[in-house]
């Protein structure tokens, strides 16, 4: 097992970005991707007076980081939920608001590391990529059942793939003699699919095809579609979030919810704004802050992460 996975992307910086909500007695703090509990464990560490909840999908992850944070004790509730769900964990523990909220979006390290998944693009193994494997369909159902088109429109989206209609056209020849079951001959039939001069840019051709996948069988853009609201609408006034995303899709979504808080939503002209209009957000980044080179040297999945920050100034209006 590599010592990269124990370390968490940008992890001084998200603490810096928190640590004005968190240091009061008290504060509450979400980590909604717990993954191997790497932030989670530096949160609870840094911020003695906090309490923590933490949520993860995978049952596995859960039951590793609850090795991991064991000696914090009762500062930690561990839960079992998709991170959309967020409004009904903190009803369930009988939290109005939270004090900062982190989410770290790469898929966890452990998952790229556990060959038996099939998230990995570098290793051949059963074509699964469910984070939650009690439920949903896998990356081979996808490929084995959606239509050409639903397919091409998948890769484009999700994996921002300009060969995508070259790619599908032969999953659906290859999977009409024998359905795909693992990821080494979907690799090598990317490969084969794409022109020469594709495939001499930017790391394994593959990568792409296998990120859109991940997405979809994952549900992830739907679910941080109402993730990133649900978090900044329960963080209470003076509260602090950040998000650290991987690609461009995930980025966007972030910007578009912390740019729209930001905002102040007046109707043009009027000589005073009122408190309903004013924005409900500050943010603390300018744009999103990419990892410094030594970091990316010494843990090469912090290469495509972006962190964005806000800060909640005002109560939603009524």
């Amino acid at each position: 097992m590599s010592n990269s996975r124990h370390v968490p992307v940008m992890l001084q910086r998200c603490l810096d970005l928190l640590a004005p909500a968190l240091e009061r007695p008290g504060a509450v703090v979400v980590d909604c991707t717990l993954g191997l509990g790497g932030h989670s464990e530096a949160l609870l560490a840094r911020f003695p007076e906090a309490r923590l909840v933490a949520l993860d999908r995978d049952k596995e992850a859960l039951r590793l980081s609850g090795e991991r944070l064991a000696p914090f004790g009762e500062r930690a509730d561990l839960v079992h939920a998709v991170y959309d769900e967020l409004p009904d964990v903190l009803d369930r523990l009988g939290l109005s608001k939270v004090d900062g909220v982190l989410f770290d979006l790469g898929v966890s390290s452990m998952q790229l590391d556990e060959a038996d998944r099939g998230f990995a693009y570098a290793q051949d193994a059963p074509l699964d990529m469910r984070m939650d494997q009690t439920t949903g369909i896998s990356a081979a159902e996808v490929l084995n059942t959606y239509p050409p088109g639903e397919l091409v429109r998948i890769l484009r989206a999700y994996g921002e793939e300009k060969q995508a209609k070259r790619i599908v056209s032969a999953v659906v020849r290859e999977r009409g003699k024998e359905p795909f079951t693992n990821s080494a001959r979907l690799v090598e039939l990317i490969r084969d699919s794409l022109p020469q001069a594709a495939k001499r840019t930017g790391g394994n051709p593959a990568k792409r095809t296998f990120q859109a996948l991940r997405i979809e069988v994952n549900g992830e853009l739907t679910v941080l579609e109402r993730a990133i609201p649900a978090a900044v609408k329960a963080l209470a006034v003076g509260g602090r979030i950040a998000v650290l995303a991987y690609h461009s899709l995930e980025d966007r979504l972030v910007k578009q919810v912390f740019a729209a808080g930001a905002a102040n939503t007046a109707p043009p002209g009027l000589p005073v704004v009122p408190e309903r209009y004013q924005p409900r957000l500050k943010l603390l980044t300018r744009g999103a802050e990419l990892p410094t080179e030594e970091e990316i040297a010494e843990n090469r999945r912090a290469t495509p992460a972006r962190l964005r920050g806000a800060q909640r100034i005002r109560e939603d209006a009524e």
